[in-house]
């Protein structure tokens, strides 16, 4: 199992107890409200209108006409598309997610893990975060458009929610451009397992040959359809989440914290020592995201209500002095 957040069992095994606040995933703890769900959508198959109202719904909420494939999260669609044409040299740009890299391996490319966006430009399929996760840099859609002229190029937006006019999904379409939404990170629902690639229609049709006739559950499609066109709820989350976002700062630089950057649903800051970070808030029943390339930086996803607030401030407020 490689290194990720949303290891709450192993936070368990190690400090005990059971009332935790898992912090260590950039998922929106204040989750989107589960409509009624009917009884067919659990004892019948996914119906083709079923699928395309969740497609229609997500092409108005993504500002794109392109040709689009729902997936069981944007990283079934990551594990798959390494698969779509033959394995070459993959240029990543890191550090991020480390699932990309990990399925090119696993199906045969060879990966280059750059640091700067021109270093993409060469290879047979270029991949970028963007914002990225964990530092939440953002890079100009101009940017990309030109480097998707001379490149196959993936675009990995699943924290792109909160900013739409970064997205590249409206540009889609084209060949040699994929791009990938995540459905359960900004609406809460991570364990509905449901994404997006978006590209080209040849693309497209590739994945859906690669994913089967019903890889997204019924529920799931009746959920993601109606919170996808619920935009006042989405608005009023952007809103809480950008004031939130702000509130952790304030907190973690209280406790001598140095903010990096980071998006609406996650922080990423500079620890003295990342790992004794860590095990502080552990104690405090607080779970976080720490990085196996940084002894430093400790990655914070933003709590949910006042409760989870109080918690986070008091022990935020109590960092031993060798921390601060």
């Amino acid at each position: 199992m490689r290194d990720h957040g949303g290891n709450i069992d192993a936070a368990i095994a190690r400090f005990g107890g059971q009332d935790w606040i898992d912090l260590s995933t950039g998922i929106n703890r204040e989750p989107y409200p589960v409509p009624e769900i009917p009884p067919q959508d659990w004892t019948m198959l996914p119906t083709q209108a079923a699928k395309s109202a969740l497609l229609a719904a997500a092409r108005e909420t993504y500002g794109t006409q392109a040709p689009m494939l729902a997936t069981a999260g944007a990283q079934a669609a990551i594990q798959m598309i390494p698969h779509m044409t033959t394995p070459g040299c993959a240029h990543v740009l890191t550090p991020t997610y480390n699932e990309h890299a990990a399925a090119l391996r696993a199906a045969g490319w060879q990966v280059r893990e750059v640091q700067r966006l021109e270093d993409l430009a060469g290879a047979d399929l270029a991949v970028v975060v963007n914002p990225n996760n964990p530092d939440g840099q953002r890079f100009a859609p101009d940017a990309l458009l030109d480097l998707a002229q001379d490149t196959r190029l993936l675009v990995d937006e699943s924290f792109g929610d909160m900013q739409p006019e970064h997205s590249l999904a409206p540009k889609a379409g084209a060949h040699g451009l994929i791009v990938l939404r995540s459905f359960g990170k900004f609406y809460g629902l991570a364990g509905l397992r449901l994404g997006f690639a978006i590209g080209h229609a040849e693309e497209i049709a590739k994945l859906e040959e690669m994913a089967g006739p019903w890889p997204v559950n019924g529920a799931a499609l009746r959920i993601a359809t109606h919170a996808l066109g619920d935009r006042a709820w989405a608005e009023a989350t952007i809103r809480r989440l950008r004031s939130e976002a702000m509130q952790a700062d304030t907190l973690a630089q209280a406790a001598g914290w140095v903010p990096l950057g980071g998006t609406e649903l996650f922080r990423l800051y500079d620890t003295p020592d990342a790992q004794s970070a860590q095990d502080h808030l552990a104690r405090h029943q607080i779970w976080s995201r720490i990085f196996p390339y940084s002894k430093t930086w400790l990655r914070l996803g933003l709590p949910g209500g006042a409760q989870e607030w109080a918690r986070l401030k008091d022990a935020l407020a109590a960092v031993p002095a060798e921390q601060d």
